[in-house]
């Protein structure tokens, strides 16, 4: 239920690092422990922090950190794809002429989902998982001594 948008010309690791290391020195000050579930893009990754600080600071960033890359199916990734999705309905779906006026545009709309505490309503569980995909699961049978 907690959002928050970063905009950047580029895509480059040190922009990675400042929104990570904003992530867990502004936003998550006190969490003794920082759960990152991303993608798989070649910029997020722990030596990116090594670009951008020196080693002590990487270092003190990353032992907050526990990192989960999504598979290319996961359902983690779909939730992403969806608030994405949401996002660029309500805020993106138009042109926006220049780099400071889509910052303004996305704060606010940062500012109103943080408001409301929107979350993802996710539906699709493990038993869900199991009957679905059930040629993934290992079919196990009793076996008698």
């Amino acid at each position: 239920g907690r959002h928050h948008v970063s905009v950047h010309e580029h895509r480059t690791a040190i922009d990675w690092a400042m929104g990570i290391k904003y992530l867990s020195d502004e936003m998550f000050p006190d969490a003794k422990k920082i759960i990152l579930v991303m993608d798989n893009l070649n910029t997020h990754k722990a030596a990116s922090l090594y670009k951008a600080f020196p080693p002590s600071e990487a270092r003190r960033i990353i032992k907050r950190l526990e990192i989960h890359y999504t598979p290319k199916h996961g359902s983690w990734l779909d939730m992403a794809e969806i608030e994405l999705n949401v996002m660029t309905r309500q805020c993106l779906s138009r042109r926006i002429s220049t780099l400071d006026k889509l910052k303004c545009e996305l704060s606010a709309w940062e500012m109103e989902r943080n408001r409301d505490t929107a979350k993802i309503q996710w539906h699709f569980q493990t038993g869900d998982a199991r009957e679905k995909l059930i040629s993934l699961y290992p079919t196990l049978s009793s076996v008698t001594f």
